[in-house]
């Protein structure tokens, strides 16, 4: 029998490095995401920088589809909680608009001028402000450190007011970081900040679901082993505690191609986000 032990917890959850022209993201991200929004701009359906809270970064970008929405999509960014802002996603949007659906992509505050649970609550704000704005059900997605905020939503200890709460539908996580316990172990954590305590309290698997919880695990096949774990990991705990939960592993897709479904209406991820 072999045995598998991590060593190195940088290398497990460093990304661009293991990819081919992996330092081309983010920035890869950021023309495409300005043309989305120019082009709903001068449509009349983006409403940027609605504010959802006192501080700098408490904003949200909402795209609005032709007619009217059949419900909202959230999508949360992720950067390990310590990088980026809503502005590298806007074209993510393009399925779910398609569709017939609104989109917010909030900002929000960052580490080491948040913490991770403090996050949790302004996401939860933002959530709460795009639902004031848009009838209908919601559905929430995440990508990595998103993927993390989106789940947590869905916990009995949940930011969230239990009247939004009712009206999710579905949480669709990519990439997500359920457990923190490994991220305690990267040099990251200096700013991070993640003690034992936080990493009870805001990780997703350490975590019991809401009952009406209907939760899909998304991963690229081509992913770091820690994220491909961390993937079945929440979706198995979670079946254990009456939630009725999937797993998938994209073939070929890697941490940052992994999200390219999310732009066309007919693409597995975005027709499973959608789903009723």
């Amino acid at each position: 029998m072999s045995y598998f032990k991590v060593t190195d917890w940088d290398s497990a959850y460093t990304n661009g490095a293991y990819i081919v022209d992996g330092d081309q993201w983010p920035a890869a991200w950021v023309e495409p995401a300005k043309s989305f929004r120019d082009k709903l701009t001068a449509a009349g359906r983006a409403e940027l920088d609605l504010v959802y809270g006192p501080a700098k970064r408490n904003r949200f970008d909402l795209f609005l589809p032709e007619g009217q929405p059949k419900g909202l999509v959230v999508f949360v960014h992720g950067g390990y909680w310590l990088q980026l802002d809503k502005s590298y996603w806007s074209h993510l949007a393009g399925g779910s608009i398609a569709a017939g659906y609104a989109v917010a992509i909030p900002s929000y505050t960052l580490c080491p001028d948040n913490r991770i649970g403090g996050i949790g609550k302004e996401i939860a704000a933002a959530i709460t402000a795009a639902a004031e704005k848009i009838d209908g059900p919601i559905i929430l997605t995440g990508h990595s450190a998103g993927g993390q905020l989106v789940a947590r939503m869905m916990t009995t200890t949940s930011p969230l007011d239990g009247a939004v709460l009712k009206r999710i539908r579905h949480v669709l996580a990519i990439s997500g970081l359920h457990d923190l316990r490994p991220i305690m172990r990267r040099k990251m954590n200096k700013e991070l900040r993640i003690d034992a305590a936080e990493a009870r309290a805001e990780s997703p698997a350490l975590l019991s679901p809401v009952d009406s919880i209907r939760l899909t695990c998304w991963v690229g096949g081509a992913e770091r082993a820690e994220f491909i774990r961390q993937n079945a990991l929440l979706a198995n705990i979670w079946i254990g505690l009456g939630a009725a939960t999937g797993a998938v592993v994209e073939p070929d897709k890697h941490h940052y191609t992994v999200l390219d479904g999310l732009m066309d209406i007919g693409h597995p991820l975005t027709r499973t986000l959608l789903a009723e």
